[in-house]
């Protein structure tokens, strides 16, 4: 299980697939880049479909994603992505009460129950309290990290340790 934290935007994009049958049908599936701009998840998304699109593709719609940190699995069967909403607790020192701030996160499973494995087993690395307040199937079909920002975790150390 790893994680990354970037600036992600959700697509939407529209293009003739194959279905089993043999027949075309258009069709619109939902992807996720990591990129820094609108023009560039653009940019980015049309590069990477066209590798597996030969005929008619349209970028159909761009937004900036309600997360920034997507927890990628390392399970092969785990094929699915969930939004999970987390509520991080703190508590206030001043007036003494319990504040709770939500969290989106992007989570790379097979299942709700494996979602929800995934986000204790990344969590469970933190000191912060937490809460799962929902935890929902999406529609996205896959993410594409953008190249440059795609680091070798066995060789990438931490600066204080070089």
């Amino acid at each position: 299980m790893r994680s990354r934290t970037s600036t992600w935007f959700e697509t939407r994009v529209r293009y003739d697939k194959t279905m089993e049958d043999g027949q075309n049908k258009k069709v619109i599936e939902q992807y996720v880049v990591d990129a820094f701009s609108f023009s560039e998840a653009e940019e980015f998304i049309t590069e990477e479909m066209s590798h597996y699109v030969s005929g008619e593709f349209d970028v159909k719609a761009i937004s900036p994603a309600a997360y920034g940190e997507i927890f990628f699995s390392d399970i092969d069967t785990d094929d699915k992505w969930f939004k999970a909403r987390l509520a991080f607790i703190t508590l206030d020192e001043k007036t003494e009460k319990e504040k709770r701030s939500s969290v989106t996160y992007l989570v790379q499973a097979h299942s709700v129950s494996g979602a929800v494995k995934h986000v204790e087993e990344v969590m469970s690395s933190t000191m912060i309290d937490y809460e799962i307040v929902g935890i929902a199937e999406t529609k996205i079909m896959d993410v594409f990290e953008h190249r440059a920002g795609k680091k070798n975790d066995k060789d990438e150390k931490p600066e204080y340790e070089k």
